[in-house]
């Protein structure tokens, strides 16, 4: 089955180029030119990956995210002008999965998609492995096949990314695993970016499941080593 892009974008030559680049690469690709439009798109649509531009008109990239965060974990790249890092890790805390600073090169656009879809795919491939599909701990209920989870049997919207975290570190309990580790489990050996992506995304990760961030009770740092998750 084809895979489904949408590409987000009021630059209709660079439009353009990704369409026909992807179409290549046998993915099928829509195309939307301001946020509304994108946040539209995205109810109505069945999208595997998002490419979606920062400055855009109506809604900017940022509130698409932000909206788009309140129904669909879809996997969301990043399109910014801007190469303030700031700005970078901005997105990511608005939910964004990955990053990618223009001018870019737009085979490196395919293969950060390929290695979201890899993982995406993977997925499927472990539903095999002898693991619980409900995993309990404390007033915690992880769904790893719904990829949902639940805190005190209120549901908890999590992005791809925190989910992904949250479900290695659930069945790995007391595993301390290093921020380069998780860089490179959760995002890929190839992933060109730094630590700081996987601090932001622990920090939201927090904020979300954590009564008391600051006090965890579930996802822990052990200073000068990494992470863990103790129920």
């Amino acid at each position: 089955m084809a895979r489904k892009v949408l590409v987000v974008d009021d630059e209709k030559l660079i439009v353009k180029g990704l369409k026909f680049s992807l179409e290549q690469d046998d993915m099928e690709v829509d195309c939307a030119y301001d946020g509304e439009e994108a946040v539209s798109m995205i109810k109505n649509g069945d999208y595997d990956v998002i490419l979606l531009d920062v400055m855009l008109p109506k809604l900017d990239g940022f509130e698409v995210c932000t909206q788009v965060r309140e129904f669909s974990n879809v996997p969301i790249i990043m399109l910014t002008a801007k190469s303030d890092d700031m700005d970078k890790i901005l997105g990511l805390d608005y939910g964004a999965d990955d990053y990618i600073t223009k001018p870019f090169n737009v085979l490196e656009v395919k293969a950060r998609i390929k290695a979201i879809m890899r993982r995406m795919s993977g997925r499927g491939e472990q539903q095999s492995a002898p693991l619980p599909t409900v995993i309990v701990s404390g007033d915690m209920k992880l769904d790893t096949e719904g990829r949902r989870v639940y805190i005190s049997d209120r549901e908890i919207r999590l992005t791809s990314k925190e989910f992904d975290i949250l479900e290695l570190m659930v069945t790995n309990q007391n595993k301390v695993y290093s921020r380069d580790a998780l860089l490179k489990i959760i995002w890929g050996e190839d992933y060109p970016g730094d630590v700081r992506t996987v601090d932001v995304h622990v920090r939201r990760l927090r904020e979300k499941i954590e009564a008391n961030p600051s006090e965890p009770r579930y996802v822990h740092t052990k200073w000068g080593t990494g992470y863990y998750f103790q129920g």
